[in-house]
């Protein structure tokens, strides 16, 4: 029977830096996704990772949406890729491109057309990185096709991914190999085999778009510096969840943003650190 813990801030492992570090040193993430309809989930994701603490993210994207986002941030490295959309054409280059990171983020805002699909089946399945599998990327794949990575469903995403798989939700958990599964809701559920934690931080207020791209790129940023898939996930739910609460009571009520929640981790971080 598996442990069932309910979390708490000392269940906490921020990553240390060492103080000799250099740059990239302390996490390279390559976020992968973006279209013409969704510019701004890659680039809540790319910088919620660089609020963790990572050192370097670049985002992979179509062009257009590329250089939206060159002038949204001065912070995101952005790789122009031809197109509207992501295809199979894109993906050897990215694969390669992917060697020099220490996770890539994959499916925010990429789109379900089924050449992107193909995109993001093969990214997956060819590259041995850490990984984190997000919105549309999850309805892309089979659990088989998954490695190495948190994989970030709510329950709807999570009924695809088990519809792709031929599995029922009671098989998940035993399926899941090398896996980390951070399952979104009123509470949270993070599982691998053998192992089970709940968070309950959070409100209502995280159903709004954006919410799950900033928990995508917590999740990422944490990997990127800690390689630990778990651990990761842990941290990145419990402070997605206690910024909505934050926010909830600054903002006296649900008119919080994703893009709030951005700009509030460092102040969350700091406070933990103490």
């Amino acid at each position: 029977m598996n442990d069932v813990i309910y979390l708490k801030k000392n269940n906490l492992k921020l990553p240390k830096r060492d103080p000799h570090s250099h740059k990239g040193q302390n996490g390279r993430i390559l976020v992968i996704g973006g279209s013409e309809d969704y510019v701004g989930a890659v680039a809540l994701a790319g910088l919620a990772a660089l609020r963790s603490g990572a050192d370097w993210v670049t985002i992979a994207a179509p062009e257009k949406t590329a250089w939206a986002i060159s002038c949204l941030s001065p912070d995101l490295i952005t790789k122009k890729c031809n197109g509207l959309f992501f295809s199979l054409e894109h993906a050897d280059a990215l694969i390669t491109l992917s060697k020099d990171f220490d996770v890539v983020v994959i499916g925010n805002g990429i789109g379900l057309r089924e050449e992107t699909k193909k995109f993001v089946e093969k990214i997956t399945t060819s590259t041995e990185i850490l990984k984190v599998i997000d919105a549309d990327a999850i309805k892309s794949l089979t659990l088989y096709e998954i490695k190495n990575s948190i994989i970030t469903p709510n329950l709807r995403e999570l009924e695809i991914l088990l519809a792709h798989s031929h599995l029922e939700k009671k098989d998940l958990q035993k399926n899941l190999k090398n896996n980390v599964c951070l399952l979104k809701g009123p509470t949270d559920t993070i599982f691998t085999k053998g192992k089970v934690v709940y968070n309950k931080t959070g409100n209502a207020g995280l159903t709004k778009g954006g919410t799950g791209d900033v928990l995508a790129g917590l999740c990422a940023g944490f990997l990127a510096q800690s390689k630990d898939l778990f651990q990761s996930a842990c941290n990145a739910a419990y402070i997605n969840g206690s910024i909505g609460d934050i926010l909830l009571k600054k903002k006296k009520g649900f008119t919080y943003l994703a893009s709030d929640m951005v700009n509030e981790i460092e102040h969350l971080l700091a406070g933990l650190k103490r």
